[in-house]
Parts: C-alpha cells; sequence; structure tokens
C-alpha cells in the first residue's frame, strides 16, 4: 500500500504553485493565515458578526413576550439554565469545529461522511425560513416608510398592519395578488444584502459594525425615553417585577420555551456558526468567543424586554388597561402592539421609524450570515469558480431567495410566514442537533474532539473540559431529545389568530419539513451503498473521518494529522465521498 498524495493547495505558504487560480480572490488578501479561502480582517469582524447573525428579531418580540406569559422574572430561571445546558455547549461545539478545519457546512463532514448532508437539510429549512424571514425585512421597510398617525376609529396600528400593509386575505385559501410595495421593498432587501455581501466577509465585516451596533444605541434610545414616561413602571413589573410568579417553573411548558428560544435565538444547527467561524485564524481563541456571543445574545433580549415594556406600560396607563390587554404574541406585538404605543407619544413618527430602523437592521444581520452560509458551501466546493465568480453567484442566490420570498408578500403572505416558521424552524433543526452532537461525540469520540479543540487553544486540565464533557456527553443530547419529542407530542395544527388553516396548508408543511429531512437517510444509504466489503465494514468506514479530514493548512496539522491526505485535484472540486478520498498508488 502506498503513500497517499498531497496537493499543494493545502500546505502552508503562499507560493504560486499551491494557487489554484491566477486571479486574485477578493475574499482573501495577502495578510490572510489562509490565502485560499481568507480570513476575518481582524477579530472585531468576527464578533460583529456572530452577534448580528445570533441577535435578531426574535430578541425583541418573542423573548419579552414569553418572559411575561412564563412567571415574569421567574422565567429567567429555566432561560439561563437552558443557555448553560444546551446553548451554549451546542455554540461552542459549532465554533470550534468549523475554525478547527476551515471548512464550510457541508465539507466539514469530512469528519463523519455518514452525517455529510446533515446540515445540507437544516440549510434547506433554513433558506426556507430565511426566504420568508426577509418578508419581515420588506415590512421592515414598508413600515419605515409608512410611519404617520394612521387615525382609525380604533387600535390604528392594528388596522394599518392588516388593512394597508398587508392587505391581508381571509386565509391560506385566498392567495391573493403579490402586493407590489411589498415586493419592492423585499427587492431591496436583497439588493442591501447583495450589496453588503459583494466582496463576502471582506465587505460584510465591515458593514455589521454598523448593522450589528446601531440597534444598541436604539434600544437604548427607546428605553431612556419609555423609563420616562408615565405607567413604565408598571410595564417593567409586569415583565420582570414583582408580579414574577415563582410557581410557573413547575410547568413543563415553561421549560420547553426556555430551551427552545435559547435553540434558536442562538441559531446553533443551521450552518451559519460553522461557516463564519470558518474563517478564523486556527489559534483563534474560540472558546472565549463562544462564551462572549451567547452572553451577549442573552442580556441583548433581556435589555430589550426593559425597553418594550416601558413603553407598552405608558401604553397601558393613557389606555386605562391592564398590561395583558395590551401585549400579545409574534408579529403583533413587534407590528401592532408597540407601535401603537409609540403611536401616542410626541414626535411618534421619529419613535416609529427608529424601532422599525433598529428591526430592519436586525433581520439584515441575520440575512448576511445567511448568504454567507450559501457562498461558503459553494466555495468549498468549486473554489476555483468561486475565485472567478464570487460576485455573480452571490447576486445569484440573492435573486433566487427573492423569488422564493414572493409567495409571502401576495395577500395571503402572512399565512405562509406563519406555516413556515410553525414547521420549518421547529423540528427539522431538532433533529439536525441531535444528530450533530451524537455523531461528534459518540462515533467522532467526544475525548478526541476535545484534543482538536486543544490544537487550537493550547492544552487545558480535566477540571477545566468537566463541564463541557457532562453537557455533550449526556445533558444535552437528553435536553434536545426531550425538547423534540415534546415538541411532537404537543403539536397542534398552526393559526393565524383565529384564522385556521385548511387540512392542505398543513399538510404542506408536514411536506417542507420531510423534504428538509428526508436527504439525510438517503444520502445516507447511498454512501453506505457505494463503499466497500460486507454491511458492517461499510457503516463503518462511513463512519470514520475521510483521509483529507483535519486543519485545512499543513504547518497546523502536526504529528496527530501528518497523515492527511487530499484527493486528487481533478477531484477536489466535488463533494467529498468515503471512496472518493481513498487514492493509492501502485
Amino acid at each position: 500500500m502506498g503513500m497517499l498524495s498531497l496537493p499543494g493547495f493545502l500546505s502552508c505558504g503562499k507560493k504560486k504553485d499551491f494557487s489554484l487560480s491566477n486571479e486574485k480572490d477578493a475574499h482573501a488578501s495577502d495578510s490572510d493565515e489562509n490565502s485560499d479561502r481568507g480570513n476575518w480582517s481582524n477579530k472585531a469582524d468576527y464578533l460583529l458578526s456572530m452577534v448580528g447573525y445570533a441577535v435578531g428579531l426574535g430578541n425583541v418580540w418573542r423573548f419579552p413576550y414569553l418572559t411575561y406569559q412564563n412567571g415574569g422574572g421567574a422565567f429567567l430561571i429555566p432561560y439561563t439554565l437552558m443557555l448553560a445546558l444546551a446553548g451554549l455547549p451546542l455554540f461552542f461545539m459549532e465554533c470550534s469545529l468549523g475554525q478547527f478545519a476551515s471548512l464550510g457546512p457541508i465539507s466539514i463532514w469530512r469528519i463523519l461522511p455518514l452525517f455529510q448532508v446533515k446540515d445540507c437539510s437544516a440549510m434547506l429549512g433554513g433558506e426556507i425560513i430565511h426566504a420568508n424571514y426577509s418578508f419581515i425585512t420588506s415590512n421592515n421597510l414598508m413600515c419605515i416608510n409608512g410611519t404617520i398617525n394612521y387615525k382609525p376609529v380604533q387600535f390604528p396600528s392594528e388596522q394599518y398592519w392588516n388593512k394597508v400593509a398587508l392587505q391581508r386575505s381571509t386565509g391560506l385559501n385566498e392567495t391573493g395578488n403579490v402586493v407590489w410595495y411589498l415586493a419592492l421593498c423585499l427587492l431591496l432587501s436583497w439588493m442591501i444584502v447583495g450589496a453588503a455581501l459583494f466582496k463576502g466577509i471582506k465587505s460584510s465585516g465591515k458593514v455589521v459594525y454598523f448593522t450589528a451596533l446601531f440597534p444598541y444605541v436604539i434600544l437604548l434610545i427607546l428605553l431612556v425615553r419609555g423609563a420616562t414616561l408615565e405607567g413604565a413602571l408598571d410595564g417593567i413589573e409586569y415583565y420582570i417585577g414583582k408580579q414574577s410568579n415563582i410557581t410557573k417553573l413547575m410547568e413543563a411548558e415553561v421549560w420547553k420555551d426556555a430551551a427552545t428560544q435559547i435553540f434558536y435565538s442562538l441559531s446553533v444547527a443551521w450552518g451559519g456558526l460553522v461557516a463564519l467561524s470558518s474563517y478564523n485564524k486556527f489559534h483563534n481563541n474560540c472558546y472565549s468567543d463562544a462564551i462572549f456571543v451567547c452572553v451577549t445574545n442573552c442580556l441583548t433580549s433581556v435589555f430589550a424586554g426593559f425597553a418594550i415594556f416601558s413603553v407598552l406600560g405608558h401604553m397601558a396607563f393613557v389606555l386605562k388597561r391592564p398590561v395583558s390587554e395590551v401585549v400579545d404574541s409574534g408579529f403583533d406585538l413587534a407590528f401592532v402592539a408597540y407601535p401603537e404605543a409609540l403611536s401616542k407619544l410626541p414626535v411618534s413618527p421619529l419613535w416609529s421609524f427608529l424601532f422599525f430602523f433598529m428591526l430592519l437592521l436586525l433581520g439584515l444581520d441575520s440575512q448576511f450570515a445567511t448568504i454567507e452560509t450559501l457562498t461558503t458551501t459553494i466555495q468549498d466546493i468549486y473554489p476555483k469558480m468561486m475565485k472567478k465568480l464570487r460576485i455573480p453567484i452571490t447576486l445569484g442566490v440573492c435573486v433566487l431567495l427573492f423569488f422564493l420570498g414572493l409567495i409571502c408578500v401576495t395577500q395571503a403572505g402572512i399565512y405562509w410566514v406563519n406555516l413556515i416558521d410553525h414547521f420549518c424552524a421547529g423540528w427539522g433543526i431538532l433533529f439536525a442537533a441531535v444528530l450533530e452532537i451524537i455523531g461528534i461525540v459518540y462515533i467522532y469520540g467526544g475525548n478526541r474532539f476535545i484534543e482538536d479543540i486543544e490544537m487550537m487553544i493550547g492544552k487545558k486540565s480535566c477540571f477545566f473540559w468537566m463541564w463541557w464533557r457532562m453537557c455533550w456527553f449526556f445533558i444535552t443530547p437528553v435536553l434536545l431529545v426531550a425538547i423534540l419529542v415534546w415538541s411532537l407530542v404537543t403539536f397542534s395544527a398552526p393559526t393565524y389568530g383565529s384564522v385556521p388553516y385548511p387540512t392542505w396548508g398543513t399538510a404542506v408543511g408536514w411536506c417542507m419539513i420531510i423534504f428538509c429531512v428526508i436527504w439525510i437517510p438517503i444520502v445516507a444509504v447511498v454512501k453506505i451503498f457505494k463503499a466497500e466489503g460486507n454491511l458492517f465494514q461499510r457503516i463503518a468506514s462511513c463512519c470514520r473521518p475521510t483521509a483529507n479530514w483535519g486543519p485545512y493548512l499543513e504547518c497546523h496539522r502536526g504529528e496527530r494529522y501528518s497523515h492527511v491526505v487530499t484527493p486528487k485535484k481533478e477531484k477536489e472540486h466535488e463533494i467529498p465521498t468515503v471512496s472518493g478520498f481513498m487514492y493509492f498508488r501502485e
């Protein structure tokens, strides 16, 4: 048996012979450690991109509602525990994984070829969600343009939202027309995303200085303004004060809500964390990064709650109603209840503009990471093509997602958005996360993975890893399985307010989630079928890392990965398979 060959482009150094193309890739610069893929210009670019990806619209409207619905301040107890037991362990795992191999969410599964399409399924679900997520961004643009004192008989914000902004039909059965101004706003939002990403992380890393930081300025302005209003204290007390109900902690639903909020707000298992971390330098401290981003995300949720409920408390004071009667969940909190409260303030168009501009920036940040995840995947599979065609490919992805999002700007668009959110943001991602942690910890090996991390951040004591081992080996997978099973057991047909969905609408929802996850067993069976040997040998070979799994650059491989090889150059653009990496010389 001969030695396995190693193409030069994976070696350290910047010799011309090692380049896949003579053309300069805007994604990489001369100062980058990895001249093939490029690196973040500096640490701040990466951290702000991660914060922008993790902190989204759910931090502003979903977390405050869940808090007051589930016992007020008491909800922070399960929320914090779920952060420590489920959110942070998965976040740290994905950041470490992407940084270690410098690969995107598909190619990273050279670590375990049997699960290689796992992140593809998560990405499919994620792209379906973000195609309709852009609908919310377009609505923010529309609402910015419509921040006027609209005065029907009662609840002007609710009437504006349903009759003017959405032109909402009676149900999913009545699709209606494309709302032209929403379609234009949708197009504008994707044009902004395309313009910000035309040079990949080199351009988006600069844009996030504004899109990730300015929402905090707006939140602070809204909080200061809200705190000076009459009745603000009532709103704060309702949110996280003396009205907290500690007995709510005895209800399983509260713990489920805390876990799902942590899970989705951190955006784990979507592929984005792996993609963004893959552009880090090898010895970057991904441990401290993970803690910083997770804590920032959760503190942002709590901070946003104060800004929201101080104003809603004032609205309750003006209307002489309990706070519970002016607060609603989901879209209504962001587009009805809070705007209604802002309309009661002096200079209301200014406050409305700031609020919707903040939502727009939060949405754009998440869109940036979504597109970067897709382009990173394409770059790993077709690196030479991406060097030449990065801008057309990036714009092409934006155009494709624009057309996919058109269904969401019809008169029945809000029903589609709610349907997609109900199905695709749930079981598919949970299922992918369960496979991810089982695959890495129990098949690849948790201790082996810890050794990989120590190659990047240095040797740590056994006490340092004690908590992570407890979470990765037992607590986190058990929690994820419990949430998944509980979500399936308590499944209820989707509704939008009091509007029920037709049977075919629920069937479409199930088809979307099946379409996202069905590729995992299909591709696993295909890989086993293509492998050699008896059934046991085939499964075993698909559960071993491929021959070219390890650090991207040769200078980082050390003795542990000195054996790493790569496929022949004519094969390097293909999606890796088990058999595809075993090239032997006579």
